[in-house]
Order: C-alpha cells, then sequence, then structure tokens
C-alpha cells in the first residue's frame, strides 16, 4: 500500500499554493480520525484525504483523472475509486465507506477551517452551532456546495451536528500544524 510518506511526496510536488495544501491536509487529518473510529486503516483514509485534490492546481480541468489514474498505476484502486468519487455530479457510485467518508468530509471541512479564519481566535471556542449558522448564509464560502455537503452526511449515516463536532475537534487537535 502506499506509505503517507509516498503520499505527501506527491501532494508536496504537485500542490504549491498553500490554502490547497492546507486543505488536503485537513482533510486527510479528518479521514484518519474517522477510520480511528470506526475501526478502518488509518493510514488508506489518511492517504484518501490528502491525495484528493492533488491534481486540482496542476490539472482543474482533468481533476481528479490525473491523481485517479497515478493511483491506479500504483495498484490503489480503492484510494482511486473514493477520490473518482467525490463529487456526486461525477456520477461515480458510493461503494463503501471510505468514498462515503471522503464525500462527507471534504467540502465541510475546508467549510469549517473558512468560518474559523475569520474568527479572532480562529477554531478555540468554535462550536457547531455557529458553523451551522454560517452554513445557511448562502454568501458565506460560497464555493462549498451545501447540497454536496448534506449527500455526503446522508450517505455516510451521520448526525450533522456531531460530524460538524468532531471535524472541529480533529482540526483543533492539530491547530498549531495547521496555523488555526
Amino acid at each position: 500500500m502506499i506509505t503517507r510518506k509516498q503520499a505527501t511526496e506527491i501532494l508536496d510536488e504537485m500542490i504549491k499554493n498553500s490554502s490547497l495544501h492546507r486543505h488536503c491536509r485537513t482533510v486527510g487529518m479528518v479521514m484518519e480520525a474517522y477510520a480511528e473510529k470506526l475501526g478502518k486503516n488509518p493510514e488508506e483514509w489518511y492517504v484518501t484525504g490528502i491525495l484528493h485534490d492533488a491534481d486540482y492546481e496542476l490539472y482543474p480541468d482533468k481533476h481528479p483523472n490525473v491523481i485517479v489514474e497515478k493511483l491506479r498505476e500504483m495498484g490503489e484502486e480503492k484510494i482511486a475509486h473514493a477520490i473518482s468519487a467525490h463529487y456526486t455530479k461525477w456520477n461515480v457510485p458510493y461503494e463503501t465507506l471510505l468514498d462515503k467518508a471522503l464525500l462527507a468530509c471534504d467540502e465541510l471541512t475546508g467549510f469549517i477551517v473558512a468560518a474559523a479564519q475569520i474568527r479572532p481566535t480562529k477554531l478555540e471556542g468554535l462550536t457547531a452551532k455557529s458553523v451551522k449558522k454560517k452554513f445557511k448564509n448562502p454568501k458565506f464560502a460560497a464555493g462549498v456546495e451545501r447540497d454536496e455537503v448534506m449527500k455526503g452526511i446522508e450517505l455516510m449515516e451521520v448526525d450533522f451536528t456531531e460530524h460538524i463536532n468532531f471535524i472541529i475537534a480533529v482540526l483543533q487537535a492539530n491547530s498549531e500544524d495547521l496555523a488555526l
């Protein structure tokens, strides 16, 4: 299986934009924490999270096909499939919990980071109630597709508030590393 080190090297090679790089890392951290909670493979889930947007900066018109093909060439079909399915409008079936979790964690993790960045205390004291209030405002983080977030939550079968709290806790535990 692809290692964390190999995945990080791919990420560092493909993404120079610091915001996108941090987004991939935050999704990886959240995915890893969910794997630990659910008794799944933390390394596999982390790698899936950090590589899900690895080709977006260099190949936005081909995303996610470049990273998916690279992973398939490496024999990482399960990770490649999850990445190929992390947007519902691509019409890729959700076959595993890994597929569903990536969809449930990707956009919402980015949204929570955006919510934290506008606060003077960043992640400290951030609550699900505050995140949900911002979520209802379509002008805040307008690029986040709320329907994608909700479809991921539905597929993963998690409670919206609990899911937000889980992500916040993971980000808070890594806030120093993430500069949040």
